[in-house]
């Protein structure tokens, strides 16, 4: 994904009238831009690269879905079905610029591979699991959708 295609996508956005939208595209490019600064700063301290690579805004766009989950969660729990649904449809729109989530029999598969080339594993080897499947899934499957999985699989040893 590129910035170029969230410009793109804010201009049409913009055309339609489609405010929502433009809401929740302004929000991600904000926090594009301010990673971005993030980064020259740190490459000017010596530390880093200056330009955005698309891993950048990828996690970028993975940060503001995690917030949105969360702000989802306490209107829930504060009963504010209005805000809810606001939140669930900037979440919908973020969504559609994160690549497609691996399924759980795909997942599972990683993590018995995983476990497997771990050796005698138990419960107590969950970070060092966790932490392999992980940077095998590179993005591709939720941190809790992992973790619940390699919970299952090391239960089962």
């Amino acid at each position: 994904m590129t910035i170029e295609k969230v410009q793109k996508d804010l201009k049409e956005a913009m055309r339609a009238g489609d405010k929502g939208r433009v809401s929740t595209l302004r929000f991600l490019l904000a926090a594009v831009h301010n990673r971005k600064f993030e980064k020259q700063a740190l490459y000017l301290s010596g530390t880093g690269q200056a330009d955005l690579v698309d891993e950048d805004i990828l996690a970028v766009v993975r940060q503001q879905v995690k917030q949105h989950k969360e702000s989802i969660a306490a209107y829930q729990q504060g009963k504010r079905e209005d805000l809810v649904a606001k939140e669930q449809s900037e979440l919908d729109i973020l969504n559609t610029y994160l690549p497609q989530q691996m399924g759980d029999e795909a997942l599972e598969k990683i993590v018995k591979d995983v476990i497997e080339e771990m050796g005698s594993v138990g419960p107590a080897d969950f970070g060092k699991a966790m932490g392999a499947v992980m940077g095998k899934v590179k993005g591709l499957a939720d941190g809790n959708q992992v973790a619940a999985v390699v919970k299952s699989q090391l239960l089962l040893l």
